[in-house]
């Protein structure tokens, strides 16, 4: 894989899954049980399931998506857990399945484990970060974008990183974060002055993200979850362009 997008596979402690696993998605709040839309007479009109923030799925997720680039080769899994919409850079970005459908798989995949994982209230979207390792000895970082789909599985539609000179420390334990739930305040990334910009937001508005690549390549990355009453930047990375 190239050097500004996330490679694959998965190398993770038992015990550090079995934590995560064990954890569950945490308590639910009023808004994220089931609700009911009425209509203008007050009857029920139909039945809308507000899904809750589920970490561990996700973590499971991208666990499983490394481990199927070990065994049936690092683009074929990439294009198995992509949404039909989503994007990679190379360094520009393209739709990420018609790029796929033109890469052989490497003889060897990289490998990847997750650190954090960032989730909407409603877990309509979340995003992980984590580090990568490839054959030849360079590491770095990655970070993906998670959305949940019509059957409550996920894809991912956003994925990016970058080379490091020294590895990310490896946590004793993977984060997980949830937004608030409640009303969100709108939040819209500032106007982007010239080259591309990708990004988009969980159902609720509790997740929002961000790309924008520049004429000449270089990549920044935001991610903000509601939290305490405003939206936080979680995480922020630049790449700069290839030289």
């Amino acid at each position: 894989m190239g050097k500004r997008t996330r490679p694959a596979l998965f190398t993770v402690l038992a015990g550090t899954m079995l934590a995560v696993l064990a954890a569950g998605p945490g308590p639910v709040s009023a808004q994220q049980g089931e609700a009911f839309r009425l209509d203008d007479r007050g009857g029920r009109r139909d039945r809308d399931r507000y899904l809750r923030a589920n970490p561990s799925k996700v973590i499971a997720t991208e666990l499983a998506f490394a481990r199927t680039a070990q065994e049936k080769g690092q683009w074929t899994a990439f294009a198995q857990f992509a949404a039909d919409d989503a994007v990679m850079f190379v360094p520009q970005p393209v739709l990420a399945k018609e790029w796929l459908k033109k890469q052989q798989n490497p003889a060897q995949a990289v490998r990847w484990q997750p650190h954090q994982v960032w989730s909407s209230c409603d877990g309509s979207l979340a995003v992980t970060k984590g580090a990568w390792q490839r054959p030849d000895g360079s590491v770095g970082y990655f970070t993906t974008v998670w959305a949940r789909q019509k059957n409550h599985e996920y894809k991912w539609v956003m994925d990016q990183g970058d080379v490091l000179q020294q590895p990310l420390e490896v946590p004793e334990l993977i984060g997980a974060s949830s937004a608030d739930c409640g009303r969100v305040d709108p939040f819209a990334f500032p106007a982007a002055e010239g080259g591309s910009r990708r990004e988009g937001r969980s159902k609720d508005n509790s997740l929002v993200w961000s790309a924008t690549v520049d004429a000449a390549g270089a990549r920044t990355v935001s991610v903000r979850m509601w939290q305490g009453g405003e939206m936080k930047e979680v995480f922020s990375g630049r790449v700069a362009a290839a030289s």
